[in-house]
């Protein structure tokens, strides 16, 4: 998944550690095979080279991850699109951007991109991209997919407590062996060498997406490398989204699709949805955050 891995876990004595962090190892390069649109032999990369061809059989569990990734997509309104693996990549995010390419050379970087075109027959089990062209990809829900199995092949071996960090995107269970909380930070984005925030975690997921590690500047106005998949237009206006969830999936997906959307629409949706938490952060500092969240100021 192009991402590494921490994985932490709360046991008897060192072998027994090693052993459960091996399993999920295993478990995470499993998901990877399944997933890996770069890997030919994968479900994901048979469904991608039989775009505009034929419908592909997949496995249940590859197309309920597709299925929920398009549930995801039509309550942020194609904010969030695994189909967003056919842009073309006009953008390069290494400071080299003088000015924004034509609207012509957009619209056809997005032109195979929809995630209502995407087909899915439950009784066959069958993923259909219906044009030449098409592609599905899960780098914006894939990380928090495998840590979410990571974790719950963990928790049914007897493990009581861990914590995986997929690049940043944080999965928790049970408590460290002092009996304290997991705790983790909150990257400032206006300078990701401190933290702005620490939040104590017993049983959930956080997920951070932001722009200050990848972004480009053109007339003077930043665009961050996280694009608008209905637009083909690097997002902006948000310089960080953080996620709290119980899943990783959903938090993962959902930092991305707030990300796109903006403060506004973002903190709506989030707050019409049971059992999830966000903090925004404009471009200018600003700090909003959903209606249960607690920040205490020093």
């Amino acid at each position: 998944m192009g991402s590494a891995f921490d994985l932490t876990v709360v046991a008897e004595n060192k072998e027994k550690a090693s052993n459960y962090i091996e399993q999920a190892k295993n478990e995470i390069v499993r998901i990877e095979k399944l997933i890996s649109s770069w890997d030919k032999n994968s479900e994901t990369a048979k469904i991608n080279s039989n775009s505009g061809i034929e419908a592909v059989k997949v496995s249940k569990e590859l197309f309920d991850l597709i299925d929920r990734s398009q549930r995801i997509s039509k309550i942020t309104s194609g904010a969030f699109d695994i189909t967003f693996a056919a842009i073309d990549r006009i953008w390069d995010f290494d400071g080299g951007e003088s000015q924004m390419p034509s609207f012509e050379v957009i619209q056809n970087s997005i032109s195979k991109i929809g995630f209502r075109k995407l087909e899915l027959n439950k009784k066959e089990s069958t993923v259909f991209l219906p044009e030449k062209g098409m592609k599905i990809g899960f780098g914006g829900i894939g990380k928090g997919y495998a840590a979410d199995r990571a974790k719950e092949l963990l928790i049914n071996k007897g493990v009581k407590g861990g914590i995986i960090n997929a690049s940043g995107d944080m999965n928790t269970w049970g408590n460290q062996p002092d009996g304290s909380p997991w705790t983790v930070g909150i990257v400032n984005p206006m300078n990701k060498e401190k933290v702005f925030s620490w939040f104590s975690l017993e049983h959930d997921a956080v997920v951070t997406s932001g722009n200050y590690e990848k972004f480009t500047l053109i007339d003077g106005e930043r665009f961050s490398h996280i694009i608008d998949p209905r637009t083909g237009i690097p997002s902006k206006g948000i310089l960080s989204s953080t996620i709290f969830a119980n899943k990783a999936e959903l938090a993962d997906a959902l930092a991305t699709a707030t990300f796109v959307m903006g403060v506004e629409s973002g903190m709506f949706l989030i707050d019409q949805l049971p059992n999830i938490e966000a903090i925004l952060i404009d471009d200018k500092g600003v700090i909003y955050k959903s209606k249960n969240i607690e920040i205490e100021k020093n």
